[in-house]
């Protein structure tokens, strides 16, 4: 299905980009901690709506 040379490219694809991913989210942890300080809230608030929205869909059709 694939090639070796692919495989390999994949595998170190994957690996660098994950470095990187992590690399670049530990250097602007900081900045974005001072600049998103409630998003937690809005996330949370965010799925408990959509999950009473599921609870009311169910509780209606039965």
């Amino acid at each position: 299905m694939f090639s070796k040379g692919q495989l390999l490219f994949a595998l170190l694809f994957i690996i660098s980009f994950s470095i990187i991913l992590i690399r670049t989210y530990r250097k602007d942890k900081e900045l974005h901690s001072k600049n998103y300080k409630g998003v937690k809230w809005v996330g949370l608030f965010f799925a408990l709506f959509i999950i009473f929205l599921f609870s009311i869909k169910y509780l209606l059709k039965n």
